[in-house]
C-alpha cells in the first residue's frame, strides 16, 4: 500500500479516501478481506490509533463490516458502493468546476473539451 499523505487533511480521512478509490476502481472487491488495523498501520507507516479511527469511521459509513474474531471486509451493499462512486465523481466535478469557472468558458465548449480529453487519454468514452 503506497500512499503519499498530504499535510492538509487528517491522515485517517486520507486512509478512508484511499479505500474508497480502491473500491471504486475495482482494486478492492465487495466482500474482500482487508488488512487488520495493526497490519494497515504497519503497511502505511501510521500510528495504530489512526488506522483504528479510519476503520471505525468506515464501519460507521457502512463501507466495511467487521464481525467478532473475523477480518474486516469491504461491504457487499450495492447501495453504499454506488454512493461511494457518486461521492468521488461529484467531488472531482466540484473541484474541476471551481477551477474553470473563473475562466468563463461556455459550458458546451467545456463539455466538448472534456469529452475530447477524456477519450484521447485511452479511457472509456464519455
Amino acid at each position: 500500500m503506497n500512499v503519499v499523505f498530504n499535510n492538509r487533511d487528517p491522515v485517517y480521512l486520507q486512509i478512508i479516501r484511499y479505500f474508497k478509490e480502491k473500491i471504486v476502481n475495482g482494486e478492492l472487491r465487495p466482500g474482500e478481506e482487508i488488512p487488520s488495523r495493526r497490519e494497515l498501520a504497519n503497511q502505511m507507516k501510521v500510528n495504530p490509533n489512526t488506522a483504528q479511527r479510519a476503520y471505525k469511521e468506515m464501519e460507521e459509513q457502512g463501507l466495511i463490516t467487521t464481525e467478532r474474531n473475523h477480518p474486516s471486509k469491504i461491504t457487499t451493499d450495492t447501495k453504499i458502493l454506488g454512493k461511494v462512486r457518486e461521492e468521488l465523481i461529484l467531488e472531482a466535478v466540484d473541484t474541476f468546476v471551481t477551477s474553470v469557472r473563473s475562466i468563463n468558458v461556455p459550458v458546451e465548449e467545456l463539455l466538448d473539451l472534456v469529452r475530447e480529453k477524456y477519450t484521447s487519454n485511452g479511457n472509456q468514452e464519455a
